[in-house]
């Protein structure tokens, strides 16, 4: 199966201007460590339309990419995602969804404000997303695409809820660590022999006795990751430069 790669997009001017904190990037990086996988990018973005629809554009277009979208798919006027979901992904218009309709009727009976039923237009070919709070659906697109309240509380278990239905293989990332009293720059060499199956990071600090550097190197096959970071030990050792494994 190929790699997913899992995107978080985060829409509300009210987290860039810091009015709100921003609850999702932690919880999904979390819920997908769960199942050993990874987020390979996270965006906060503005209440914008058409920064909305580029984003979600750009999104798509990674290979097998798949988008945890949170917030603006509600009825006021600064709720643009609904349509900007279309724009992206479908034909540009909204569609009266006949479930999501019914389930607002239900949920308003006879008190219902004709723009609440705004939320029961959806991208065409949408699909529901029920929500465990207050029963105001959400949706989804060719179950890659999710778009979700921007209320944690509401879209939390959904997220955790299309990860153990849809994603649930377990991944397991074999990581091996150590850290050289050295800069970084001792390493580069290394560095560029690193093929794309593994993923390294290399963190450098400055401390009072001088520079210190941590190399990070991990993959889901351990015999590649366990090769390449004995070449880094090897470089470390044949320079006489001491490090520690953690």
């Amino acid at each position: 199966m190929p790699k997913v790669n899992f995107f978080a997009l985060i829409i509300g001017t009210e987290i860039l201007n810091q009015r709100r904190t921003d609850k999702h990037f932690d919880f999904v990086a979390q819920a997908l460590a769960h199942y050993g996988k990874k987020l390979t990018g996270s965006f906060i973005i503005e209440d914008d339309p058409a920064l909305i629809v580029q984003t979600i554009r750009f999104i798509a277009s990674q290979p097998n990419s798949v988008i945890f979208s949170f917030g603006g798919i509600g009825s006021t006027p600064d709720d643009h995602t609904r349509k900007c979901a279309s724009i992206a992904l479908r034909d540009g218009n909204l569609h009266q969804h006949q479930e999501a309709t019914e389930i607002i009727k239900t949920r308003f009976k006879e008190d219902l404000p004709d723009y609440v039923l705004e939320m029961a237009q959806l991208p065409k070919n949408a699909k529901i997303l029920e929500n465990p709070v207050n029963k105001m659906p959400a949706f989804y697109l060719d179950e890659r695409y999710f778009f979700m309240p921007g209320f944690p509380e509401m879209s939390h278990p959904m997220v955790e809820h299309i990860l153990a239905t849809l994603f649930a293989t377990q991944e397991t990332t074999h990581r091996y660590t150590l850290t050289a009293l050295c800069k970084e720059s001792e390493l580069i060499a290394i560095m560029k022999q690193m093929p794309k199956e593994v993923e390294f990071s290399s963190l450098p600090t400055m401390h009072s006795d001088g520079w210190r550097v941590c190399i990070s190197v991990s993959s889901q096959n351990q015999k590649l990751a366990q090769k390449n970071f004995k070449l880094f030990e090897k470089e470390l050792t044949d320079k006489g430069i001491y490090y520690s494994i953690s």
